[in-house]
């Protein structure tokens, strides 16, 4: 309600008015209660500072209206209605407004123009996108689920699994749109590029043309599907594939990388290929020094010549970033404890030039003390965990990786004279301890660059972008297990959730990376508001300073006491 002056003949009428707006954003007023003329005013609230004054008196109708309204809107002893949903979803509304500026809608009309199909295409993918970061769950799930946003989807569920077979058909489609419209809102930084595959695991016996029976990376014994995933300098996806589970992941770096290289038109004399051991192969190298092109390349210590793994274990002629002149023996160091405590911290290098058949390149090894002594402290701790299993007989079978503590625990089945034992007798495998410590913290990469060692450790040290990718797409995403059996529909799974990884990283950059991944999701996934009819939209979530940095980011609030509809009618208005 608010004040109204209406002069007539030389005389002012005073009035409060009240204004009525529904959710189409229809507003209508009507004279709530006559106030007289200046006379009648001055008489009933004073002549000094009347006008505040009667603002006063309009604010306590307000607070005593929203209480009568509240009465007359809710029933005490009348049931809701069936069917009706009060409480919605807001958290959305962020990733919303990143899926606009990405400008996917244009990709999806370009999409459904060539096919003409009737179903609207953006707004399915638009809310399978929404859905995997707020409510991760099946398809069907899913369509469920995303009744819970303010804005109600249209689609049926047969849409929806029509719509994955174009998502399909049209992915590298989609990946180049999204890495050319992305130019638009940032900077990309394509000079350094990183790969890394993975895969997933589908519960079924039966192998198809994609599913296969191959080296699951959870060790589930299930046919899997493989995913590689190309990403920028800044962590920010570049674009996937999806391959059969039995396929050697090596052979679909080249491939994928030309297919990026010049359907993004990327400068590809100036890209630096960063990836991990699994994918040292020479040809991947040789493909990547071609044109001044360069590579930064794990390297397994294990599999090195001998004569390179003499040159690593050889204590001598070590380096310190940003120190040309010196060298530093690491015996020395660990013999003097004053030295140690110095260099505790300290990355220690050495670079070992090497070549393979066809690929001359340099190997960069490096040693640091404190890591060396966590490694150290760990492995004791699970030799302690292994002992125990031996002595309490609680040995089952032999550990497959190197967190597993029963790797150091052997079998034996045969006595000392070769005969078979009657019970199987366990104890601590030496060899594989002393093996272990052989390599302990060294951490090998192979490169063609020269020049700044810093800089090569920075490229590096990017790589764990990708691992995190994987684990939010697996964990946080729940983009396993796959519970769809149709190879397109599968493709168009994985596509969704790269869409979903590249929205949330870029939600990541506009937060400065200042918060965690569980932060971010929780705070989304519980933005949740409830409607209180006649008023608008009562937050139900904790504002906090993460809530608070969203709304100046994306320039709208969810976090007033009451959202009003035609102020919600607005946010949603300007997600467009």
């Amino acid at each position: 309600m608010r004040l109204n002056i209406r002069k007539l003949n030389n005389y002012s009428y005073y009035s409060i008015i009240k204004d009525y707006t529904n959710m189409n954003g229809k507003r209508t007023t009507k004279i709530f209660e006559k106030l007289g003329n200046q006379e009648q005013v001055e008489k009933r609230f004073g002549k000094t500072d009347t006008i505040n004054k009667i603002k006063e008196y309009i604010d306590e109708l307000n607070n005593e209206n929203k209480e009568e309204l509240l009465k007359r809107e809710y029933n005490p002893n009348k049931r809701i209605a069936p069917g009706i949903k009060r409480q919605f979803n807001v958290g959305y509304l962020f990733l919303q407004k990143l899926y606009n500026q990405l400008k996917i809608n244009e990709i999806c009309k370009s999409i459904q123009d060539k096919y003409q199909f009737h179903f609207d295409l953006n707004e399915i993918l638009s809310y399978l996108v929404y859905a995997r970061i707020i409510y991760p769950s099946s398809k069907l799930e899913t369509f469920k689920q995303c009744q819970n946003f303010i804005q109600q989807p249209k689609f049926k569920l047969h849409d929806e699994y029509r719509a994955l077979s174009y998502i399909a058909e049209n992915m590298d489609y989609i990946q180049e749109q999204l890495f050319n419209n992305s130019k638009n809102i940032l900077k990309r930084n394509s000079k350094v590029i990183y790969y890394d595959c993975t895969n997933y695991f589908f519960e079924i016996d039966e192998e198809d043309d994609l599913r296969k029976y191959g080296i699951s990376k959870e060790h589930k014994p299930n046919p899997i599907v493989g995913m590689g995933l190309f990403m920028d300098g800044d962590g920010l996806p570049l674009s996937c594939n999806i391959y059969p589970g039995n396929m050697n992941e090596q052979k679909t770096l080249i491939p994928e990388e030309t297919k990026i290289v010049d359907n993004f038109k990327l400068d590809d004399s100036k890209i630096i290929l960063c990836t991990d051991a699994g994918l040292a192969s020479d040809e991947i190298k040789k493909y990547n020094i071609k044109d001044n092109r360069g590579f930064v390349i794990t390297q397994s210590l294990k599999k090195l010549k001998e004569e390179d793994k003499n040159k690593v274990f050889d204590k001598s002629e070590w380096r310190i970033p940003n120190d040309l002149k010196n060298t530093y023996n690491l015996e020395d160091i660990e013999n003097n404890d004053s030295l140690k405590e110095k260099y505790y911290d300290t990355l220690f290098y050495k670079i070992i030039q090497t070549e393979t058949k066809s690929v001359k390149q340099d190997l960069i090894v490096t040693f640091c003390f404190r890591y060396f002594d966590y490694n150290r402290n760990i492995r004791n701790n699970q030799i302690e965990r292994a002992k125990k299993s031996i002595e309490s007989n609680q040995v089952t079978r032999k550990g497959k990786n190197q967190n597993d503590y029963r790797r150091f625990i052997e079998s034996t089945n045969s006595t000392k004279t070769g005969e078979i034992a009657e019970n199987t007798s366990y104890s601590i495998n030496q060899e594989i301890i002393d093996e272990e410590e052989k390599y302990d913290v060294y951490y090998a990469l192979t490169t063609n660059l020269v020049g700044d060692i810093n800089e090569i450790f920075r490229i590096v040290k990017g790589r764990w972008e990708i691992e995190e990718s994987f684990r939010i797409m697996k964990s946080d995403f729940l983009a396993r297990p796959v519970n769809l059996s149709r190879e397109d529909r599968i493709k168009a799974h994985f596509m969704t959730c790269f869409i979903s990884l590249f929205i949330y990283r870029l939600l990541e950059k506009k937060l400065d990376y200042k918060y965690t991944t569980p932060q971010i999701l929780d705070t989304l996934r519980n933005m949740t508001v409830l409607e209180q009819k006649g008023l608008g939209f009562e937050p139900e979530y904790e504002r906090t300073t993460l809530t608070d940095d969203l709304h100046e980011i994306f320039k709208f609030n969810t976090d007033l006491e009451i959202v009003s509809y035609k102020k919600m009618k607005k946010i949603l208005n300007t997600q467009q």
